[in-house]
């Protein structure tokens, strides 16, 4: 299902004179404000255990208007684009502003860098090819290995056509695909039933991902893990050095360092690293990028929310903490500039700092090696849920798939290892890094505050040392 309509919201629904005088007379006296429209498009089709049991199609436009007095924001928002609706956000977003005697900060640098195609990423397959090709995974699937019993393997599309309208009078727009194609499975032996997922997208057309080829692979991954798993055993328990594989792995660096890392955990001293500008926070050769110009990746953006062009900002450089990920209200507090983090969730949503695609460079070390080096520890390549807090780094992550190390030689899987640590001190404690830095297949949530937004991670391979790991072997 596709709108080929574009999203022209001041051709359509407003007049765009009448709009910015009404964003002047809302920010008359502020920092800072913006009037952000949107319109969103989505589909999601679920294939469950032989059957479909989800297929839907939403549509959602509407608009925040926002006016910002230091510290203090107002924000509005509604579905109704309207002149009248716009009117009545004002009174509300006015509020912060008080008697005013704010500057206006200086308006975002244009430009016209495109990081992703603007084309329907839901175009070119029709329903019924959408739930034949989820139809076809699952029977592939289930003919992999005898073993597997449940197959659920999901696509979902989304496009997010963004106005952002500025007090100066100028206007930045970007529209903003989004794909994703997933495939989770059960297999049972012997009465055990263990279980296994991969997938991932970006910003891309669906067409790409529906391929067999692609699908495959997808099928096989999730097989592979869940095989793996079947043979685990307890995860020990203790103090050990461990090694991290590439990839998605560089979750754990996303939240338990990325999040300590912006701009206004470390304005408000939240943040375990606030106030260490230009010290050493990490091991040498640990050098940390926030980087949403990589083309077609989940977390890209052309800009930001607040109209910024997105950045490739350097935060550690060889150890040494250099720079803060920043949205314009932070950048302005502390005296910095803002970096292109302002993201939102959508119209509803006020923006504030967040991560886009956050990564470690990679090393001189070969992967092989770091292992080899492994004397007794745990080497995990997959890692699920996790939870951080953001004022002391400290962090518990649960493994999807993991080893046990002796004498460099990988053992056996192990199941229901947790890492226990916190960001601060496992920076200092890299011991190798990898030459194998890779991104994330395209699969990251990040949540803030209650809002969602896509994200990339990526790293090379790690060993650290000393971290805890939680497990229940006896």
């Amino acid at each position: 299902m596709s709108d080929a309509t574009p999203f022209r919201p001041f051709e359509t629904h407003l007049d765009e004179a009448a709009a910015l005088r009404t964003l002047r007379a809302t920010t008359d006296g502020a920092d800072d404000g913006e009037l952000f429209l949107e319109r969103r498009r989505s589909e999601m089709l679920l294939f469950d255990d032989g059957r479909v049991k989800t297929a839907s199609y939403d549509a959602a436009q509407g608009f925040g208007l926002r006016a910002v007095r230091g510290e203090v924001a107002g924000y509005a928002h509604s579905t109704e684009i309207s002149e009248s609706a716009l009117l009545r956000a004002s009174e509300t977003a006015r509020l912060a502003v008080g008697d005013g005697g704010g500057t206006l900060a200086e308006a975002p640098r244009g430009t016209n860098e495109k990081l992703y195609t603007d084309a329907d990423p839901m175009a070119g397959a029709e329903f019924g090819v959408k739930l034949e090709t989820l139809s076809e995974i699952d029977a592939f699937a289930r003919a992999l290995d005898s073993r597997v019993v449940q197959v659920s393997a999901s696509m979902a599309a989304s496009l997010q056509e963004v106005v952002i309208l500025r007090p100066e009078g100028g206007s930045v727009s970007d529209t903003r695909p989004m794909v994703r194609l997933n495939v989770s499975l059960i297999v049972e032996e012997n009465g055990r039933r263990e279980s296994g997922s991969a997938g991932g997208g970006g910003r891309v057309g669906l067409l790409g991902l529906m391929t067999r080829d692609h699908w495959e692979s997808v099928a096989k991954e999730a097989l592979r893990v869940a095989v793996v798993n079947l043979s685990a055993e307890p995860a020990p328990a203790g103090t050990f050095d461990v090694a991290l594989g590439p990839g998605w792995p560089g979750i754990l660096l996303h939240e338990a360092i990325g999040h300590g890392l912006e701009g206004d955990f470390n304005r408000k001293k939240q943040s375990a690293f606030a106030g260490l500008m230009g010290q050493r926070i990490a091991a040498k050769g640990v050098t940390v990028l926030d980087d949403g110009t990589i083309p077609d990746r989940r977390g890209s953006i052309s800009v930001d929310d607040e109209g910024t062009p997105s950045n490739r900002t350097t935060l550690i450089e060889d150890g040494i903490l250099v720079g803060y990920m920043q949205d314009r209200q932070s950048a302005r507090l502390m005296g910095v500039d803002p970096t292109g983090n302002g993201r939102r969730e959508s119209y509803a949503h006020a923006p504030m700092t967040r991560m886009t695609n956050t990564y470690m460079l990679g090393g001189d070390v070969s992967p092989g090696d770091i292992v080899a080096d492994l004397k007794d520890g745990i080497y995990a390549v997959g890692f699920g849920g996790g939870q951080v807090d953001i004022t002391n780094g400290k962090f518990v992550f649960s493994c999807t798939e993991a080893y046990r190390v002796e004498n460099g030689v990988v053992g056996a899987p192990v199941k229901g290892a947790t890492l226990i640590g916190d960001g601060a001190t496992a920076l200092q404690q890299i011991r190798a890094i990898g030459n194998d830095m890779a991104l994330d297949p395209g699969m990251g949530n990040c949540g803030k505050n209650g809002q969602w937004v896509p994200v990339g991670v990526g790293q090379p391979t790690l060993l650290i040392g000393g971290l805890t790991v939680g497990g229940s072997a006896t």
